[in-house]
């Protein structure tokens, strides 16, 4: 069984609440928040006060994705009774293991997320330690990216390494996912899909969130 969580990324800002419903209403698993800081992304999305809206407009748990430097620095303040997982990037914390211990301190599942030119080998020491690891199949920032090719044996060699040390972590996956894909990454491993585009860019939302989970379920 696998999990869709949009990304609000590309969704449309001055009607969000109604799309959160159509999310809902679909059967998507979480809703995918991508807080980026101008700074480790060239991109300024949004803070902790749209965090804390967006929780109050839905249903669906978040799946918050930290693209910021020093993440420690505002963990609890996006540790939101709605929020699942909080998610970190490798390339962005100077103590990688004591940031994951600060999540789960603050009751909240943690999630270490990789760059494509990233190797796992930055996880070995701590794999056991986290809940998720979050695979970029794009480089972070933007949405609407082409897949990364190479992504495909970065899955699969996770999936491979979290079969004997971790079988309960989840692997996520952020960028070029879509309808044509999404069957062969879920045989790769991958068992959380952020989808942005595939999703927000469908006439009919509803429809296209119940068409991926005929895929993942």
């Amino acid at each position: 069984m696998a999990y869709l969580s949009p990304s609000i990324l590309t969704a449309d800002f001055s009607d969000l609440k109604s799309q959160l419903e159509k999310l809902e209403e679909g059967g998507a698993d979480f809703a995918h928040l991508d807080v980026m800081d101008g700074s480790f992304v060239p991109n300024i999305t949004f803070g902790q006060p749209v965090v804390r809206s967006i929780a109050a407009a839905t249903k669906l748990p978040l799946d918050v994705h930290l693209m910021v430097v020093r993440p420690e620095l505002c963990l609890a303040e996006f540790a939101l009774p709605e929020t699942e997982f909080i998610t970190v990037h490798q390339e962005a914390c100077l103590h990688l293991h004591r940031t994951v211990q600060q999540i789960k301190a603050l009751g909240k599942k943690a999630g270490v997320a990789l760059n494509p030119a990233t190797s796992l080998s930055t996880l070995e020491y701590m794999l056991e330690d986290i809940d998720m690891v979050l695979l970029m199949s794009v480089n972070p920032g933007f949405g609407g990216q082409k897949f990364i090719e190479s992504t495909w044996e970065k899955i699969k060699k996770l999936d491979a390494m979290r079969k004997v040390r971790h079988p309960e972590m989840l692997i996520e996956l952020d960028g070029g996912v879509n309808l044509n894909n999404a069957s062969a990454l879920k045989e790769a491993g991958v068992d959380v899909f952020v989808a942005g585009n595939a999703v927000f860019s469908a006439e009919d939302m509803v429809q296209r969130v119940k068409d991926f989970q005929v895929i993942l379920k």
